[in-house]
């Protein structure tokens, strides 16, 4: 008996802790179920109230959180959702919400943005609910190479609004025509802001964009292109009586440009000036030499100047006072920076009781074109000097004024002056009764010292000269260095050599490009400073589209490796030309492979200058003793004889050497007598003799021996 009660008890007492227990479990998951609703609701109505969607109601129900209210839009409603599920597992977001009346909705403003780059593609906006959103993505899939396109469209359940299709359709063309852009469309209207790779292609990029663009829809455009090259990198400022004006006008920089328009501003000039934004600048300091010396044209009043890379001429007329050219001159050398130079004339006014000094100037530019003008004694001397300013240069144009009241030996000096300037690649010669000064920029690192050897050798002791000449080491032919052709033709080998291959219908590279990218960066090593295109090529399998994407991204990504593997690619762009320009036939295997390429191209013919010129070296000084006075100017030159056809000298050529007691050495286009030659020896033109060539009966003053 006492046993069953004890049973009985023990069965009592298990079920009540059963039930204690069970109990507890209850009410800690109605705690739990209470805390997570809360919870949520806090979140959600946390977000909501942050993304000022305060028209939403929020209630939970264990794991459920419902939405309810009236949305002002369908867009509204969209994003109530889009926060709620940012709070929240979207999962259990549960919308009761309703949208108001569209009649009663003034319709939103539907926009699209497509944004490429080389990385793909980006749909960001809002567009009718109508709108085959499947069908942009497949057109951006299939007519473009882009590796990726991404979604970000929004949609409103409104009517179409007018020319919003058409508006839309051109930006899905604008944007296979452009690598990268960003595209606006709006309905009737489209803006494009793109880069190209050249001004070539800006203006094709331009054209076919005009010529897609469909009736009603309105077009506006911003296409940026790489700076043009420009060599000799110049400026020339004038002030005159038709006010103050530029000529010529390139800036390095934004800031730079901004800085020489104020310059002209401040010296008179009425009109913001045009100044073109271009590489090739000598020196960072570009801008501070051209605000200078635009001020010194601003202070005189009057004058003119001209920056030709790192030379500055300064002119003045000669109504300006010298002690005030002086101080300008003055003012201008402090402000100069180091690598320019500087030459300063002030005309002299017509006097006719006071002798007018003789001058004489000879430039040339990096063409060869000499240019000469100024005075000279006589017309058989003019003769003489043109002759053999065309047997050394390409294309001689010369205003040569006869004035028989020059010093003795100037012909001379005239004609050491364009030896001299013959030793260089660009520059000027200025001659004076006092002094020759010969500046410019040469590939020879000694060229000072060989014009100034020159000049010795041709005048003999007594002359005054100056000397400021600049090394550039693309001129330099010892370093054997390429042109841009060469530079060309040597990556197209390498490029038809190499085993770099495609993914098939993608722009990654396969297989191991080091061995090409070795090769490459060997001829980059003296290539980088021109503008190289690399121009991507495929067959005509595909979509005219899509191949003009793949080639240009297949050409993107061998420059981006390029650059991976150090090799210097600022001055480098990449273009897609598409199945455009075919090598071989595109019915056959092996001709669709050959179509498949990478090709270089030069886009300028001058190098873009990496670092600033030097500053010249500078000789100045008089060769030993004075010529006699009264030895005549014709007893210093002999005749000259014109070659059958013009030539230029060439470093295997031998040059004409004349020293006061020296014997004549013979040249390739002319031959000059010992210096007792008197004028009459002097003959122009001079044909080949023959044996029965009249020759003239010798005077009795001749000198003896003398050559006829």
């Amino acid at each position: 008996m006492a046993s069953s009660r004890r049973r009985l008890l023990s069965s009592f007492a298990t079920v009540l802790a059963l039930s204690a227990a069970g109990g507890l479990c209850w009410l800690g998951a109605e705690s739990a179920a209470r805390y997570l609703e809360e919870r949520s609701l806090q979140e959600v109505e946390l977000a909501l109230a942050a993304s000022g969607q305060d028209w939403v109601d929020v209630a939970t129900d264990g794991l459920q959180v419902r939405l309810t209210g009236t949305a002002p839009s369908e867009v509204d409603r969209f994003r109530a959702m889009t926060q709620a599920g940012s709070a929240v597992d979207p999962s259990r977001v549960v919308d009761r919400m309703t949208v108001a009346s569209a009649d009663k909705m003034t319709p939103p403003d539907f926009k699209v943005e497509l944004l490429r780059n080389d990385q793909g593609i980006s749909l960001i906006g809002l567009v009718p609910a109508s709108t085959d959103r499947a069908g942009l993505l497949r057109v951006l899939r299939d007519e473009t190479a882009a590796p990726n396109v991404t979604y970000l469209l929004e949609t409103a359940d409104y009517a179409v609004p007018d020319q919003w299709d058409a508006a839309l359709q051109y930006g899905l063309r604008a944007v296979q025509m452009a690598a990268r852009a960003k595209i606006s469309i709006q309905p009737g209207g489209v803006t494009i802001s793109a880069l190209a790779d050249s001004a070539a292609e800006k203006g094709r990029l331009e054209s076919a964009l005009r010529r897609a663009l469909p009736d009603g829809v309105t077009l506006v455009t911003d296409i940026s292109a790489p700076r043009p090259v420009i060599a000799p990198f110049t400026l020339r400022f004038v002030k005159d009586g038709d006010g103050a004006h530029f000529e010529a006008c390139a800036a390095d920089t934004e800031e730079g440009r901004d800085r020489i328009v104020a310059a002209a501003q401040a010296a008179g000039a009425r009109d913001v000036p045009a100044c073109t934004l271009a590489l090739g600048s000598p020196s960072p300091d570009w801008a501070d030499a051209a605000a200078a010396a635009i001020a010194a044209v601003g202070d005189l009043g009057q004058g003119a100047v001209t920056l030709s890379d790192a030379d500055v001429a300064l002119t003045a007329p000669p109504l300006v006072e010298k002690p005030a050219f002086d101080a300008a001159v003055t003012r201008l050398q402090q402000a100069l920076p180091p690598v320019f130079s500087l030459q300063a004339t002030l005309e002299q006014a017509p006097d006719e009781t006071v002798a007018v000094p003789a001058e004489f100037i000879a430039t040339l530019s990096d063409a060869q074109v000499l240019s000469l003008r100024g005075a000279i004694s006589d017309d058989r001397m003019r003769d003489t000097v043109d002759s053999l300013a065309r047997a050394r240069f390409p294309t001689v144009q010369a205003d040569l004024t006869a004035n028989p009241q020059v010093p003795q030996g100037w012909t001379v000096r005239v004609i050491a002056a364009i030896e001299a300037l013959d030793t260089l690649q660009t520059g000027s010669a200025g001659v004076t009764p006092d002094l020759i000064r010969v500046t410019g920029t040469s590939g020879d690192p000694g060229a000072a010292e060989a014009a100034a050897v020159r000049l010795s050798e041709r005048l003999g002791p007594g002359a005054a000269y100056e000397l400021a000449i600049r090394y550039d080491r693309r001129l330099d032919q010892s370093l054997n260095l390429p042109d841009g052709p060469e530079c060309v033709r040597r990556m197209n080998i390498v490029m038809s050599e190499s085993e770099i291959g495609f993914e098939p219908s993608k722009s990654a590279i396969a297989g191991d490009p080091a061995p090409t990218l070795d090769r490459l960066a060997s001829v980059m090593a003296e290539c980088a400073d021109y503008q190289l295109e690399a121009g991507g090529h495929t067959d005509s399998q595909g979509s005219e589209g899509f191949n003009a994407d793949l080639s240009r991204g297949r050409a993107q990504a061998l420059v981006a490796a390029m650059a991976g593997a150090g090799i210097d690619v600022t001055n480098m762009t990449a273009r897609g030309y598409g199945e455009s320009q075919p090598i071989a036939t595109n019915e056959t295997e092996g001709g669709r492979e050959e179509n498949r390429r990478i090709e270089f191209r030069l886009l300028s013919d001058h190098p873009v200058r990496m670092a600033p010129l030097p500053p010249p070296v500078t000789l100045s000084g008089v060769t030993a003793e004075p010529l006699p006075p009264d030895q005549p100017e014709t007893d210093l030159i002999g005749p000259v004889q014109p070659p059958a056809q013009p030539q230029i000298f060439g470093p295997e050529m031998p040059r004409v050497t004349i020293g006061p007691t020296a014997p004549a050495t013979v040249g390739a286009s002319e031959v000059f007598q010992t210096l007792d030659e008197r004028e009459e020896n002097i003959r122009l033109p001079v044909q080949t003799p023959t044996p029965d060539t009249p020759r003239p009966s010798p005077r009795p003053d001749d000198a003896p021996g003398a050559a006829d």
